[in-house]
């Protein structure tokens, strides 16, 4: 069995990054806890690879927290836990390990997404992220509908807003709008979405996925990370499936990918050879049923590292 370009023995390390801060609604913090319960640890090492636990950071909670500002709330412990989590990964990847985070709501990936773009800009290159989500996540607090922080990570990571998580990189932005693809958004807030065209990113929406066909997409977005980079990373926020596929997330949005379109985005990524890292994110098992999202979410993440039918 081969997984991208890592061969099965490879190094996996595993990070859990528990908070809720960034998310409008509580719960998604226990979200890397339900992903251990599910069996992931179990489900990575079954494909050939030896687990390296990174660790896991936590985040305090809201009552014990600063609010702050109305266009960036709870930011300054936000700040941290992104800052522990870039640096935990960066250790990480320099032992030659492939990163594989558990979340915890999409304000996390400020860090650790950072991470792997700041490990191969000093080897001289350039990475690409491939962003499966119903949102775009491209708010500033200056636009803001809610100041959930959650909601401004691509925006941070392109190199818009919130200075304090910039400065957290080497170089911003972190990645280059035109490395980035967003794959099945459906729920873009009306100035966000003048934010998205602005910056130039690739979004490719449910309904150009209806139109065009998921293949046809999936392998356009491939491409468009890979072109002239080392790789790509992708943030898989569990909210681009449907509802009635994955019940517990932290922002449900009808109308998204099956369980199999959801397999079959994770199975080009594997096949691409060009994973740099995954992260899978806003997992509430507070709305889950029996576990069901999280069980689901430990089979994208076999699918991702490798794993296929036959």
């Amino acid at each position: 069995m081969t997984t991208g370009h890592r061969q099965a023995g490879s190094e996996v390390g595993l990070l859990s990054v528990s908070i809720d801060l960034g998310a409008g609604r509580r719960g998604v913090d226990m979200g890397p806890s339900a992903l251990r319960i599910a069996g992931v640890s179990r489900a990575v090492a079954a494909l050939g690879y030896r687990v390296r636990e990174v660790g896991t950071v936590y985040a305090p909670g809201p009552e014990e927290s600063a609010v702050g500002e109305d266009g960036a709330r709870f930011l300054a412990e936000i700040t941290s836990v992104c800052a522990e989590s870039y640096r935990l990964l960066r250790e990480a990847l320099a032992a030659g390990a492939f990163p594989l985070v558990l979340g915890g709501d999409h304000s996390l990936t400020m860090g650790t997404a950072a991470a792997v773009a700041d490990h191969h800009r000093a080897q001289g290159e350039s990475v690409g992220l491939l962003w499966v989500d119903a949102h775009t996540d491209m708010n500033r607090p200056d636009i803001t509908p809610s100041g959930n922080v959650h909601g401004m990570s691509l925006s941070v990571l392109t190199g818009q807003g919130l200075p304090e998580l910039q400065a957290l990189f080497a170089s911003s932005p972190a990645v280059d709008p035109r490395h980035v693809a967003v794959l099945g958004a459906r729920e873009i807030d009306p100035r966000e979405q003048e934010a998205v065209r602005a910056a130039g990113i690739r979004v490719f929406t449910m309904s150009e996925v209806d139109e065009r066909g998921l293949t046809a997409c999936v392998d356009e977005a491939i491409e468009r990370v890979t072109a002239g980079t080392a790789g790509f990373h992708v943030s898989f926020d569990l909210d681009s499936l449907d509802p009635m596929e994955a019940p517990g997330v932290g922002t449900p949005v009808p109308g998204g990918f099956t369980y199999r379109e959801a397999h079959l985005i994770c199975e080009k990524v594997a096949s691409s050879g060009r994973l740099l890292g995954f992260e899978l994110v806003e997992l509430n098992p507070v709305l889950d049923e029996r576990n069901l999202t999280a069980q689901v979410g430990v089979r994208l993440i076999e699918s991702a590292l490798g794993k296929t039918i036959l």
